[in-house]
């Protein structure tokens, strides 16, 4: 019991760090980008804006009040689990880095709270406690697009006005049945989800809530007869004055937090690296690091595998004409940092990363022979996000070998700018879904022609 309390505090105390890296990251960028007066008012308009894939924070509201949202809702959740006294687990550290992630690119501290509260009160309907199940609370936030969606553009139409706090009782009504739905919903979904894939597919609920999303949009828009409204037009002249990318910004950001994790897995782990090679041996199937190595060496791959990701988005971003570091660039990041305590790791992820680059070089290959342009390429906004939550797939990489952790990246990469329209947008782990999917495809194939190596 003493490792489960040790590795509790641990989970809280890396919660709040990244919190308040965060908090104290906002007047510096606030200085950086010379919108020291625009935070607050930045802040509002994330709040009261739609926001489905990929709406981007840095140019919705700006670069500060981005971190200050994600700080905001880092805090909150950091506070939930001191408070409820939470068992806090790898899982929770899962849903916590979600959350964070996805505060630059559709969620926020306002749409955030209709699914937490839908499972709270799944947890008094069948008499169990909250605290047991924050990290499904923190998974279920996926769905704050669809909560922003609801209470303002859906039930206002023309008289909807980005940014503006306006609010009517059929939007508060329709939340309030969204709360429930997704309440009763998420916790049965996850485990069949997790059946359907073996946990091969790390980011689990992209797939379950992908086909939650695929329900709740096609009733919504199909059913109803309604079409969809256009992205909004977003707009900010300091963003553009920085060559549509806060690089420089982002990547002082993360070696400045990744370098201390490692740092302190270093320090904690007796001053020495010892043990972290045994970790990178895990095949990442069903695992769980805090268990079975300790919080030192889980800081040590979370530093190592944070480092490793950002050497990954800035490369891509230098060798190729894309998006740069959006706000969903930056979240993505950090959504890659998921499962760094239950399966991911440097050595079982790059495979993944290495089926993108196989299949853009297979792209540029055929259009140069055609003569046509690559229609795409490893910095566009949609192969970046899709890169980040394909490393879930780790685990075939560590079941099955490298080759097929590549091929898994390659289909990976094939489907993920596809997969967004079954949800219109709505569901953040779109990327996740996408992992999903690929191994549907791909786990049954290997069952077949590899039977000694099948998860019962």
């Amino acid at each position: 019991m003493d490792y489960i309390m040790q590795n509790s505090r641990a989970i809280r105390r890396i919660s709040l760090f990244f919190s308040l890296s965060f908090l104290a990251a906002c007047p510096v960028a606030a200085w950086y980008t010379g919108e020291w007066g625009q935070v607050l008012s930045g802040w509002q308009q994330i709040l009261f804006s739609p926001c489905p894939l990929v709406t981007d924070y840095f140019q919705l509201g700006n670069l500060a009040a981005a971190l200050l949202n994600a700080a905001a809702c880092g805090l909150a959740c950091t506070a939930i689990m001191w408070i409820s006294r939470a068992e806090c687990r790898a899982s929770t550290m899962a849903g916590f880095f979600l959350v964070i992630a996805h505060c630059f690119y559709g969620l926020n501290f306002l749409n955030m709270w209709s699914p937490v509260l839908g499972i709270f009160l799944f947890c008094r309907i069948m008499k169990i406690h909250f605290s047991d199940n924050l990290d499904m609370a923190m998974f279920s936030t996926a769905f704050g697009p669809f909560v922003s969606e609801l209470l303002f553009r859906y039930t206002q139409g023309d008289h909807f006005v980005p940014g503006q706090p306006t609010v009517t009782w059929l939007g508060l009504f329709l939340i309030i049945l969204l709360t429930a739905f997704l309440g009763l919903a998420i916790p049965a979904m996850l485990p069949g989800a997790q059946r359907m894939h073996k946990g091969f597919n790390l980011y689990n609920g992209g797939l379950a809530f992908g086909l939650l999303g695929l329900f709740l949009y096609s009733f919504m828009y199909k059913t109803m007869g309604r079409t969809q409204a256009p992205a909004m037009e977003l707009s900010n002249e300091v963003y553009a004055s920085f060559g549509n990318s806060y690089a420089g910004f982002a990547t002082g950001y993360f070696l400045i937090v990744f370098g201390i994790c490692l740092a302190a897995g270093w320090y904690l782990n007796g001053k020495t690296f010892r043990g972290y090679r045994e970790l990178l041996k895990s095949s990442g199937h069903q695992s769980n690091f805090f268990q079975k190595f300790g919080t030192a060496k889980v800081l040590l791959n979370l530093g190592f595998y944070g480092l490793m990701m950002t050497a990954w988005f800035n490369l891509v971003i230098i060798l190729t004409e894309g998006a740069g570091y959006t706000g969903a660039t930056m979240g993505v990041t950090l959504a890659a940092m998921t499962f760094v305590g239950i399966g991911q790791h440097p050595k079982n992820v790059w495979p993944i990363l290495a089926g993108y680059v196989l299949l853009f070089l297979f792209v540029a290959a055929v259009c140069c022979l055609t003569g046509d342009a690559i229609p795409w390429t490893l910095s566009t906004q949609g192969y970046m996000n899709g890169a980040a939550f394909a490393t879930g797939l780790c685990p075939l990489t560590g079941k099955y070998g490298r080759k097929v952790g590549v091929l898994a990246g390659f289909f990976c990469a094939v489907m993920c700018t596809s997969t967004s329209a079954l949800h219109g947008g709505f569901v953040l782990y779109n990327g996740g879904l996408t992992a999903g999917i690929t191994a549907l495809i791909l786990v049954p194939c290997l069952e077949y022609y590899y039977p000694e190596r099948k998860v019962q």
